[in-house]
């Protein structure tokens, strides 16, 4: 199955037997991102969650956290 990342619109080859592969043919709404980009974004985040200035809400329900 060749797939394109949405960021660097690189295109690349995945296995069809994947469970990857699978997701992105039942589910158009998920998209695919190339393996770099993906590690430079959570690079990028882990920054900025190391500054402590950036709320990263885990949980469908931040209010749980105040309390």
């Amino acid at each position: 199955m060749r797939v394109k990342c949405v960021i660097c619109d690189r295109i690349d080859r995945l296995e069809d037997d994947l469970p990857l592969a699978k997701k992105l043919r039942n589910r158009f709404i998920t998209t695919y991102m190339c393996p770099e980009c993906s590690d430079r974004i959570k690079k990028n985040t882990e920054a900025r969650l190391a500054t402590g200035n950036f709320r990263f809400y885990r949980s469908s329900h931040p209010a749980e956290d105040e309390f």
